[in-house]
């Protein structure tokens, strides 16, 4: 559900009795997506693989200069 600040401030409480029971609202400023509200519980019972996976996508595409071990050594410094 997309809904504007101005009405996110008016109607809050029910904004959050909705996010209390799953759905996930996403607060637009002139039509662009500012932030989200999500159920707490959603953030915690993601599936370890998901979140592996996500990490991996993140990392595509960026290398490094430095092993892993030479990394770990600079953060023993």
């Amino acid at each position: 559900m997309d809904i504007g600040v101005y009405q996110a401030k008016t109607h809050l409480p029910e904004l959050l009795m909705k996010v209390a029971h799953g759905e996930q609202v996403t607060i637009t400023r002139h039509g662009r997506a500012v932030a989200r509200i999500v159920p707490v519980d959603s953030i915690w019972k993601r599936e370890t693989k998901v979140v592996i996976a996500e990490m991996r996508s993140l990392a595509k595409g960026r290398h490094l200069d430095m092993s892993i071990r030479d990394m770990i050594n600079e953060g023993r410094r």
